[in-house]
């Protein structure tokens, strides 16, 4: 966290043994430090999602988990059982993947049961506890399809159900909505977190979209340069940034400092406030005791249907957006604020200091 921030995120130490527990956890590639020195615990039924940009870190830690890389350092532990060196057929983890991965060849029923297949699970009960993981997915009444007659989202509950009819203690999705369209995305998020609570499986997901990851967690691990910059649960993550990577990365922030923090808000260091936080008011509007305020030049004004979202540069220095619905503000009469100056105003309790950058 900044291992520091991870440090004052309340703990998992409650639950002794841990769905997957990882410790001092760092893989290097030559000179690259991919992970560096990460501890996590994951509670056993939680939906905990991996968030960072691309080359975070996060995919790497879940390969390690799942046995496909091994860490140069540290430990993984499945359920009390240090897997470290374990290799990915034994550990009682499943995968889903971005591509799917599915038998072009096999049926949808086929591809579900393969997996039971070749632990030689008897042909009926296979059939039965596909049958059963197709119905989770909603998917019944599919299993004589190929997956080339299935949709995108179809497709990728089929890819869940082959994982799920293993019935593994935990499932790794690697960014598995990532090929979907924006529509279909949304409903799968939905769903996902759905089927989620109804089988009670320890689900760790990645991704590096902030929404998704928002919408689907129980709790985010943000991931920046191989470390863990923030965990806890998503209205921490969003509402009480712990550093300006988490403010600036998960959503949309305004960070105060220096010269402007001490000017508008009386106080040294840095601190967040989120752009739906704070209004545009006229330059003599009156503003509440128990609100900050600073004067400011709108420089940019963006029509977004239902938004408007308008970038002011502040006097004190430093600018800030803010984002307002639009009730009763015309697009016009926002376009004509361009140039005009403002005030800014949003509630104490809604700026929350977050730790300096190292």
């Amino acid at each position: 966290m900044t291992q520091a921030a991870a440090a004052e995120t309340p703990s998992m130490d409650r639950d002794p043994v841990a769905a997957v527990r990882l410790r001092g956890l760092t893989k290097t590639f030559g000179d690259v430090i991919a992970v560096d020195g990460v501890d996590l615990d994951i509670v056993d039924g939680e939906f905990l999602t991996l968030l960072g940009p691309s080359g975070s870190g996060k995919t790497t830690v879940l390969r390690m988990i799942a046995g496909f890389e091994l860490p140069t350092g540290g430990t993984i532990e499945l359920s009390g059982r240090d897997v470290t060196d374990v290799p990915p057929f034994e550990r009682d983890v499943n995968t889903v993947f971005q591509d799917y991965a599915l038998f072009p060849h096999m049926s949808v029923l086929e591809n579900v049961e393969y997996g039971l297949r070749v632990k030689k699970v008897p042909k009926s009960e296979r059939r039965d506890r596909a049958a059963t993981a197709l119905a989770d997915v909603r998917l019944e009444g599919y299993g004589e399809r190929k997956p080339s007659q299935l949709s995108g989202g179809q497709r990728q509950r089929v890819a869940l159900a082959r994982a799920l009819v293993n019935r593994p203690r935990v499932l790794l999705l690697d960014e598995p909505l990532g090929a979907l369209d924006l529509k279909l995305r949304q409903q799968m998020q939905v769903e996902l977190k759905e089927l989620q609570r109804e089988v009670g499986i320890t689900f760790v997901f990645v991704t590096h979209d902030q929404e998704e990851a928002l919408t689907m967690s129980d709790r985010i691990v943000v991931f920046d340069q191989g470390r863990i910059e923030q965990l806890g649960t998503p209205t921490q993550v969003y509402e009480q940034p712990a550093t300006p990577f988490v403010a600036g990365f998960v959503g949309t922030s305004n960070l105060l400092s220096g010269d402007a923090a001490l000017s508008v808000l009386g106080k040294e260091g840095t601190f967040s406030v989120r752009p739906e936080k704070v209004r545009v008011v006229g330059a003599d509007d009156p503003v509440g005791a128990e609100e900050d305020t600073a004067l400011g030049t709108v420089r940019e004004v963006e029509y977004l249907g239902s938004l408007t979202r308008f970038h002011v540069e502040l006097d004190a220095g430093g600018s800030l957006i803010a984002l307002q619905q639009n009730l009763h503000l015309t697009s016009q009469a926002a376009a004509d604020l361009r140039g005009h100056t403002v005030r800014v105003v949003w509630e104490k309790h809604h700026e929350f200091r977050v730790a300096d950058a190292t």
